[in-house]
C-alpha cells in the first residue's frame, strides 16, 4: 500500500512510521479484518507499506522525529504544507490511500490566533479531499479528537453524538471531520475517521502537559496546575493510537467514525500527583493558575465499535506506559533540552495543555 502521511514528523505521526516501517522485522499490529482486500497489504506483512509524508516542520514537528525511518525503503520526505494546493496536487497521484494526521494541536495556541488551527485542520484538509477525489486515491484517513464533542458531564460520548466543539482547536478539527464526511456523501470518497483521546508516549513536544511536567521538574522547576484541578481527561499511549488508525485504515468501514481512547481516566490533579511521585517530588513543586478560557471538563469515549468492528483495544496499562514515558524523558535529555526553551518563550513556561 503506497501512503501519503500528513504530518508525519509530529509526535503521533513519527510513532506512526515506526508501526509502518518497523525496519528488519514486522512490528505488532492488527491483521487483516472486514473491509481489508486486494490492494490493502495487511500491517503483518514486511515491506507492505511505501509511505511518502508531507509536513511542514512547523510547531511541534521536528525532522529529528524521521531519523528511526527516514533511511529504510519505502520512505521519502516532502517538506510542505497541506494547504498548498499545488504541492499536494503533484504528490498525490500513485498513492493508494491517504493519513491525514497534519494539524496544530494545542489548545492554548489557538486561543490566542486561531486562524492557523482553521488554515491547516478546515482550509488544508479540504485540498486533500480534493485532490485525493482527482487522483482516485482509493481510502482518505481522517486523525481526529474527542475534543470535538465538547464536555460531558456523566457516561461517554458514542460515534452518533453530534459535535459540539468549544475552543478554536476543536472547532477546526470538527470542521475538518465534517467536510471529510460530506466529501464521502457528495462525491463518495472513501473516508473514515478515528477520534482519539489524550495521548501520550516518548518524544512529546514538551508542552503539552505530561512532558512538560516531566521537563520542568527534571529541571528543578515548579509546574502549572490549571483551576482546581478536576478537569478529567482519558489518557492513550501513542503505541495503541497508532495501532488504532492503522486498524482503521487497513479494515474500517467507509463512511465510518471509530473512537480510540485508553480506559483510564484521571483528573489533571491525579495525573499531577502521580508525576510527582515518579520523580520523588512534592506539592510544593506545584503552582495553581487560573482556569482557561472554554475549558472543557471532562472527555469520555465509547470504543466499542471499534472493538466491535476493527478488533482494536488498548494493551499498554496507564501505569507503565506514564512510568516508561517518565523514565525516557529522565534518560533523553539531550532530545527535549532544545525544545524546552522554545516551547516555554513561545508560550509562557506557566501553562500546560490538558
Amino acid at each position: 500500500m503506497r501512503l501519503l502521511v500528513t504530518g508525519g514528523a509530529g509526535f503521533i505521526g513519527s510513532h506512526f512510521l515506526r508501526l509502518l516501517l518497523p525496519g528488519p522485522g514486522p512490528g505488532p499490529g492488527p491483521g487483516p479484518g472486514p473491509g481489508a482486500g486486494p490492494g490493502r497489504p495487511g500491517p503483518e506483512e514486511p515491506g507492505g507499506f511505501r509511505v511518502t509524508v508531507l509536513d511542514k516542520l512547523g510547531h511541534g514537528s521536528s525532522g529529528d522525529a524521521l531519523r528511526a525511518v527516514e533511511r529504510l525503503p519505502g520512505f521519502r520526505f516532502v517538506r510542505g504544507a497541506v494547504e498548498d494546493a499545488a504541492l499536494v496536487d503533484r504528490l498525490m497521484p500513485g498513492h493508494d490511500a491517504v493519513v491525514h494526521l497534519a494539524a496544530e494541536s494545542h489548545v492554548d495556541r489557538s486561543i490566542e490566533g486561531a486562524v492557523p488551527f482553521a488554515v491547516t485542520s478546515a482550509v488544508g484538509t479540504q485540498v486533500l479531499l480534493d485532490a485525493a477525489r482527482r487522483h482516485g486515491v482509493g481510502r482518505f484517513l481522517q486523525v481526529s479528537t474527542d475534543e470535538v464533542y465538547g464536555s460531558v458531564a456523566d457516561g461517554a460520548w458514542t460515534e452518533e453524538q453530534p459535535l459540539a466543539p468549544r475552543s478554536p482547536y476543536a472547532a477546526a478539527k470538527a470542521a475538518g471531520d465534517l467536510l471529510a464526511l460530506a466529501c464521502h456523501v457528495t462525491h463518495g470518497l472513501d473516508v473514515v475517521i478515528t477520534r482519539g483521546s489524550n495521548t501520550y508516549g516518548p518524544r512529546q513536544y514538551p508542552e503539552k502537559i505530561i512532558p512538560l511536567f516531566a521537563t520542568r521538574l527534571l529541571d528543578g522547576l515548579p509546574v502549572p496546575l490549571y483551576g482546581d484541578g478536576q478537569h478529567v481527561r482519558d489518557w492513550l499511549h501513542v503505541e495503541d493510537h497508532c495501532r488504532g488508525i492503522l486498524a482503521a485504515l487497513t479494515s474500517g468501514r467507509s463512511g465510518e467514525v471509530y473512537h480510540l481512547g485508553g480506559g483510564c481516566e484521571l483528573t489533571n490533579r491525579d495525573l499531577t500527583g502521580r508525576i510527582l511521585r515518579e520523580y520523588g517530588a512534592g506539592w510544593e513543586s506545584v503552582r495553581r493558575h487560573p482556569d482557561r478560557k472554554a475549558h472543557d471538563r471532562r472527555y469520555a469515549l465509547d470504543c466499542a465499535k471499534a472493538d466491535t468492528e476493527l478488533g482494536w483495544r488498548p494493551r499498554i496499562p496507564f501505569a507503565r506506559g506514564l512510568r516508561d514515558t517518565l523514565r525516557w524523558y529522565r534518560e533523553n535529555r539531550d532530545w527535549w533540552e532544545p525544545l524546552t526553551g522554545a516551547a516555554d518563550a513561545s508560550r509562557g513556561a506557566g501553562r500546560a495543555a490538558s
